[in-house]
């Protein structure tokens, strides 16, 4: 079984999800899908991928009033 913290490429991030890399790209330029751009390349962690398909990642801007 592949590591949860994998850094995967958007090839292989597109693979996983089964969509297109530009599709993965867009995601991740509009902040859906996290990942970091390293020089010219994004990477994503397995483990973010996955829980973006769950949608069970915290959504952006959200706060929490205690």
């Amino acid at each position: 079984m592949p590591e949860d913290n994998e850094v995967l490429t958007a090839d292989e991030a597109a693979a996983l999800l089964r969509v297109s890399t530009k599709t993965v790209l867009s995601l991740a330029r509009a902040g859906s899908l996290p990942g970091e751009k390293v020089g010219r390349a994004w990477r994503f962690v397995r483990s973010d991928v996955l829980a973006y398909v769950r949608g069970s990642l915290p959504q952006a801007g959200a706060e929490h009033n205690e």
